[in-house]
């Protein structure tokens, strides 16, 4: 499906371009047409801004769709008259500005009718795990959980104000080589810090993320602060307003020391500044779309990160970096003031050291709000004290014998057996699935 999709999108729209031109000396232009009537396939007036082939050089990045030379040219020169033209003519100049908060029209819910959410009630029971002594090298203490930061600051044994500097370090320290910071926000993280030391040092302790330094993927709105969407037009661009998910953070007492990278416009992991790459393996992109996030919540740069999936962009880069990675259930965390991939898609989620870690972050960033009208309240029904023997884990037995499975997947199987918990092979309808989205990459 998707190797004949590119293939359509290459060669086969290109070759209507060819015939266009071929054929536009002898027709005869006709104008003045009504929106959604559109003239015969390029013999329409020219519309639109001048493109050139380096327009379209730009445009493949983002699609992952390699043309030559000729068909840069070929598309170029024909762009206003062919394809332009006919997009013009078929929804109209629009003339109504939309604004970038402008939800949809319809309201998506991943519940079918008649079925009820799995949690009952709103519980979350903390692990009874010893954090231990606080390590005597910075290294060490930044690589440490979320779990065991929490209870050596909030116990204060460890100041917020420490572990954001320490952060700070290494963001600065390592960004060189790994490209996963757009913009470090220094000051309102000190600004931060101190002041949950102070609440903390008070007996005003607001729960398990307060003096945490955490990281954004840069599509998160941060009111007087940058968010770029890693892609170049929106490079400057400055909201004025913070995002539900950033609101929600900072009311846990979570300390916002960095805006991380996305692959421009959330696709794959090459923004404006290069290529995000991956701590263990820096030859290699840390992958996409939150690049940023999984590289630095893996190599020790922050205490945990926000990114967003759409299909895929939390899961991948934390598979790859090496880290826990939790894309919630559609709807669970408010979307409001993050940029939009797709309305019926998109989720924002953890990215952690730690299992417990994201479920610490999901906590605090979960439940409806009025600017996401796909949100919906959200009971969160979490022990992590109960044992996980017998616990069902699901897979795909097709899969595991497919690329781009390896023997670590398999093995994940075997372990899983050995912990005690019970491998339960599952399926799901044989659909295009593909369908869903235009490939991003060629597989050729």
């Amino acid at each position: 499906m998707s190797k004949s999709r590119r293939k359509f999108l290459a060669t086969t729209s290109l070759g209507l371009l060819g015939a266009a031109v071929a054929r536009s000396a002898s027709a005869q232009t006709v104008s003045n047409l009504p929106p959604g009537e559109p003239p015969a396939f390029g013999t329409g007036p020219e519309v639109g801004p001048e493109v050139s082939p380096a327009t379209f050089a730009e445009a493949e990045k983002l699609a992952r769709v390699q043309l030559t030379e000729a068909e840069r040219t070929l598309a170029a020169q024909s762009w206003r008259r062919t394809m332009a033209s006919l997009y013009e003519r078929r929804t109209g100049p629009r003339k109504v500005a939309l604004e970038a908060t402008l939800p949809p029209a319809t309201r998506w819910d991943a519940l079918l009718p008649g079925l009820k959410s799995t949690a009952q009630q709103d519980r979350f029971i903390r692990g009874r795990v010893d954090p231990g002594p606080l390590p005597a090298r910075d290294e060490d203490i930044a690589f440490a959980s979320v779990t065991q930061l929490s209870q050596w600051i909030e116990h204060r044994k460890l100041t917020s104000e420490r572990l954001t500097n320490i952060y700070i370090d290494r963001l600065q320290r390592y960004d060189p080589r790994l490209h996963c910071v757009i913009t470090l926000t220094r000051d309102l993280a000190l600004k931060q810090a101190k002041q949950a030391d102070a609440e903390i040092a008070a007996g005003h302790y607001r729960g398990s993320l307060h003096g945490i330094p955490w990281g954004g993927k840069d599509l998160l709105d941060t009111a007087g602060i940058p968010t770029t969407y890693g892609a170049e037009p929106f490079r400057d661009r400055v909201p004025t307003e913070d995002a539900v998910v950033v609101q929600r953070l900072h009311r846990a007492g979570a300390v916002l020391i960095a805006k991380l990278s996305l692959g421009a416009l959330a696709l794959n992991d090459i923004w404006f500044g290069g290529q995000t790459m991956n701590p263990w393996l820096p030859e290699e992109g840390s992958g996409g779309s939150s690049a940023g996030p999984g590289a630095a919540t893996s190599a020790g740069l922050v205490g945990f990160s926000v990114g967003s999936e759409t299909g895929g962009s939390i899961i991948g880069p934390s598979m790859r970096c090496g880290i826990t990675g939790l894309r919630p259930t559609y709807g669970r965390v408010p979307r409001t003031g993050a940029m939009t991939l797709c309305w019926t898609l998109d989720k924002l989620g953890p990215m952690t050291r730690r299992v417990e870690d994201a479920m610490l972050v999901l906590r605090a960033i979960s439940g409806a709000d009025a600017g996401d009208i796909a949100s919906v309240p959200s009971l969160l029904d979490y022990d992590a004290t109960t044992p996980i023997q017998g616990l069902r884990v699901g897979y795909f037995p097709k899969w595991l014998n497919e690329n781009p499975a390896t023997t670590v997947d398999r093995d994940a199987i075997e372990h899983v057996k050995k912990l005690g918990m019970l491998p339960v092979e599952v399926q799901i309808p044989d659909w295009p699935y593909q369908s869903l989205k235009a490939p991003l990459r060629s597989k050729s």
